[in-house]
């Protein structure tokens, strides 16, 4: 896992002063992580000590060492397809699609380790408040994801939007968002600045922003409410989209089977309505 992966899988479990560093970390990734051990405690209030003890619980021997990883996750999240392409070394010996799979099946059992169970059941309270209107989008390959995600929604619960037409709209349609209303965004590496401004201008209207991301977290995770990182490194040129699309699948379900009453009334009026409007009827 990421650093910034390990340290919220183990957040609930630290010690006060030492959650105090991972919450002063995860607030100025990755710029305090390659600070002096001094600058990171002192932004942290606490002492140097405690840093050195957090950065043990992660596993690692030194401060130094910490820092290496580090340096070598943000090189990770910063490179493009062009760079993945380059690096990606010989093909398999296994045929092709059979490697393939093999890579997504890890990335799922990945995530599923990576996706805290408490913040699986928040987002699901989340997208489950009807009193709340629900707003999704996501990035250039993400977005069909957040599209998919909102035409189930809409079937289940009222108020379910999907942010559409071009970036220059999007402020326009920003006009509908109140005050506790929900925003479901997508946004993985390499990130759409257009989108971390929209999350900034959800935020300034008091929207809470469910993120879903990869492992290094979009810069809007700053800001969100609930953030459920998946793992879309697959070893070769394209990031891979299955965890994510599983993870929409999965709070799908979730939502369909907590709103169930509701759900079947809202689908039983659905089918009335095709059946309704069928030719010769």
């Amino acid at each position: 896992m990421a650093i910034r992966e390990q340290i919220q899988s183990v957040l609930g479990t630290l010690p006060g002063a030492e959650k105090k560093v991972a919450h002063a970390f995860l607030a100025n990734y990755p710029s305090i992580g390659l600070s002096t051990i001094a600058e990171l405690a002192a932004l942290a209030g606490t002492s140097a000590p405690t840093v050195l003890r957090f950065v043990a619980r992660l596993g690692f021997e030194s401060y130094p060492e910490f820092q290496r990883v580090l340096r070598g996750d943000v090189q990770a999240q910063l490179m493009s397809p062009l760079e993945r392409a380059r690096s990606t070394g010989p093909a398999p010996a296994n045929p092709a699609l059979k490697a393939s799979f093999a890579d997504i099946a890890a990335n799922l059992d990945a995530t599923l380790k990576a996706v805290p169970e408490s913040e699986f059941e928040a987002a699901c309270e989340l997208l489950s408040d009807q009193k709340s209107a629900c707003f999704f989008l996501g990035g250039r390959f993400t977005d069909a994801i957040a599209g998919y995600m909102a035409a189930h929604l809409r079937i289940i619960r009222p108020n379910v939007r999907h942010f559409d037409g071009q970036t220059s709209t999007w402020r326009d349609q920003l006009l509908d968002v109140r005050p506790g209303d929900v925003a479901v965004l997508f946004d993985i590496r390499r990130y759409q600045s257009d989108l971390i401004r929209l999350g900034e201008l959800l935020v300034e209207r008091k929207a809470r922003i469910l993120l879903i991301t990869d492992p290094w977290l979009s810069p809007i995770a700053r800001s969100a409410r609930v953030v459920l990182p998946c793992v879309v490194d697959a070893n070769r040129t394209w990031d891979s989209s299955v965890a994510l699309l599983a993870l929409a699948e999965a709070l799908i379900d979730r939502v369909s089977r907590a709103q169930s009453d509701n759900a079947r009334a809202r689908m039983q009026t659905l089918e009335d309505i095709h059946w309704n409007n069928l030719p010769g009827r």
